[in-house]
């Protein structure tokens, strides 16, 4: 079947944020980005501010209102900092709003051209799940910093050896996960990669669901989880609770290089949960032969897991805001696809601990 929405890669992920310079710093000092472009009051912006931030192919943007009773205002008062715009970059943004509009998707942003002395900046947006937006971006005509209206900063940092983005996690109410696999289907052509149920991620205390979708080139993966009922509440639950509704969970960047990508943002003050040492015996009899040596995964907390075409290493950060909601993970493949399954239970109960200390399991 003919790809109608096709997608080239992930442009960006945008921040609606309390104080966006404080954030641009935290992630320049804690996570290596380098701040490459901003607009504000001295760009003639008078109602927000941004900043733009760069390391490898992964671009964030962080967003505060400079005003109470905008949008961005109205949505940082209700979930907190979070990831409000999910941007894809695309060869025409108005024919990918076209195609998914005409098959069912809900329209947020008409099709928008802006013009400067660089080019012309393509874009539209379709409504995701929650308030989330996925914003279709087409570049091909500009060549300027980033959009019109971004003035350049000349801020580079070394960087951490973060090089992409993997995946994105995104979290729905119960009874929802379903609902936008079709969506994602239906209106943009995703398809499901892998689906795991309640029982394969699971402790005693909670559970979840989720399903894969992938894009047709299979550079686009976006995982939906839906709480599961439990014992106690799940991280599924807690993340809805706090972020007032369904949202952007976490992120996954990738690296070639985890060890030293982790042990530069450990330095850095990036906090990660924490992995008993009996995670480590007996590894190579459950996962088999690894590059990597063992001690140092230890030391700095590192899961493992491996599928049929390789194996992954894997580690998820605290959230980074107040709320616990966002949070990233740090990822580095041998050839393995998958989401590291076998390390579910560990993760599980790594976030259970935290919930509990929270006082919300």
């Amino acid at each position: 079947m003919k790809d109608f929405c096709p997608i080239e890669s992930f442009d960006h992920l945008e921040f609606y944020v309390g104080n966006a310079k404080q954030a641009a710093i935290f992630y320049s000092k804690c996570f290596g980005f380098t701040q490459t472009a901003y607009r504000g009051l001295e760009t003639g912006s008078r109602d927000i501010a941004s900043y733009v931030l760069e390391q490898g192919k992964i671009r964030l943007i962080f967003t505060s209102s400079l005003t109470p009773d905008n949008a961005i205002a109205k949505s940082v008062s209700l979930h907190g900092d979070s990831i409000a715009v999910m941007g894809l970059e695309v060869a025409d943004a108005f024919s990918a709003y076209k195609e998914t509009i005409a098959r069912g998707a809900k329209g947020a942003i008409a099709p928008t051209e802006v013009e400067d002395g660089y080019g012309i900046f393509r874009y539209a947006a379709i409504q995701g799940y929650g308030d989330l937006l996925i914003k279709f971006v087409d570049h091909s005509d500009y060549r300027g910093v980033f959009a019109p209206g971004y003035q350049n900063l000349a801020s580079p940092t070394p960087g951490f050896g973060l090089k992409q983005i993997d995946h994105v996690v995104g979290n729905v109410e119960l009874g929802q996960m379903d609902y936008w696999v079709k969506y994602l289907a239906e209106t943009m052509g995703f398809s499901l990669l892998v689906h795991f149920d309640d029982k394969t991620i699971s402790t005693k205390n909670s559970a979840l669901a989720s399903k894969v979708m992938q894009d047709k080139s299979r550079k686009i993966k976006l995982p939906i989880n839906e709480p599961a009922l439990g014992k106690g509440k799940s991280q599924i639950q807690e993340y809805l609770d706090y972020h007032r509704g369904a949202g952007i969970q976490h992120v996954a960047l990738a690296t070639d290089d985890i060890i030293s990508t982790v042990t530069q943002l450990r330095n850095a003050g990036a906090e990660f949960l924490y992995t008993p040492p009996t995670y480590y015996e007996r590894l190579t009899e459950r996962v088999g032969t690894i590059n990597e040596p063992i001690a140092e995964l230890a030391k700095l907390g590192i899961l493992v897991d491996r599928d049929s075409e390789g194996y992954l290493l894997q580690i998820f950060t605290q959230p980074v805001q107040d709320r616990p909601t966002v949070f990233f993970e740090i990822i580095q493949r041998h050839g393995a696809n998958g989401f590291g399954e076998g390390n579910f239970k560990s993760l599980f109960a790594a976030i259970e601990r935290e919930q509990e200390q929270r006082g919300n399991l």
